[in-house]
């Protein structure tokens, strides 16, 4: 019982350093997403990019949209069942950002139906930085060979529709209306569950019942010593 009540007593206390970590995660995002827009990293820094210190942050990028070469991914939102818009945008140096630039409904997969939306030219996007998602969700997996996408692979996606040197993370573009108002951007979910303070309590009330239980079977044996 002593070591079961140091134990959860551990674990109370690895909560707590938890909490604190989310809520320190939770401030930096939310700093990060509400900052002025920064120049999206280029190629010369692609391989710093790193979801701790990237991730949410919120950057433009003007170039090219490459709308021959969009990719559907499944996507269920606040609006419904459907796809997010999956574009490479060129830059002036060759290099390639794949660009989330919003969802649209089932019965507007098809580019045609949304042309005033296929923005030709040169074009700034802002938005936020999001970091690849290989190989698929968690309950389906992309299928590169029959186009369907369940997550946004940036790599898989890149190699599918020829994309060259494409960035290692991809941005949401952020809520500016494109023209007959798709693809809908600005729909990031930013959500982090925090219930460490609830696991804390729940972890540390298991060490004081443990330690109750250690101090109630004591007191026992020692009654029982003493009438013998």
């Amino acid at each position: 019982l002593v070591l079961l009540a140091a134990a959860l007593a551990a674990l109370g206390t690895w909560q707590v350093q938890r909490l604190s970590w989310k809520r320190d995660l939770i401030a930096r995002v939310d700093q990060r997403v509400h900052a002025a827009p920064v120049p999206a990293p280029g190629q010369a820094d692609w391989d710093k990019v790193n979801a701790a210190e990237d991730e949410y942050r919120r950057v433009s990028a003007t170039g090219t949209l490459a709308n021959d070469k969009e990719t559907l991914v499944y996507a269920s939102t606040a609006l419904g069942p459907g796809y997010w818009v999956m574009t490479p945008l060129t830059l002036s140096d060759g290099t390639a950002i794949l660009v989330n630039r919003g969802f649209v409904p089932m019965d507007r997969r098809d580019p045609a139906t949304r042309s005033a939306g296929e923005l030709s030219g040169p074009i700034e996007i802002t938005g936020l930085i999001r970091m690849t998602e290989p190989k698929g969700s968690l309950l389906q997996s992309n299928d590169a060979a029959a186009d369907r996408w369940y997550s946004r692979d940036v790599a898989a996606i890149a190699e599918k529709r020829g994309v060259g040197a494409v960035a290692p993370y991809f941005i949401d573009a952020d809520a500016t209306s494109n023209p007959n108002g798709l693809p809908v951007g600005g729909l990031t979910v930013i959500h982090f569950p925090n219930n460490h303070l609830v696991y804390a309590i729940t972890w540390y009330g298991l060490a004081a019942m443990a330690v109750a239980l250690l101090v109630f079977i004591l007191r026992g044996e020692i009654g029982r010593g003493r009438r013998q």
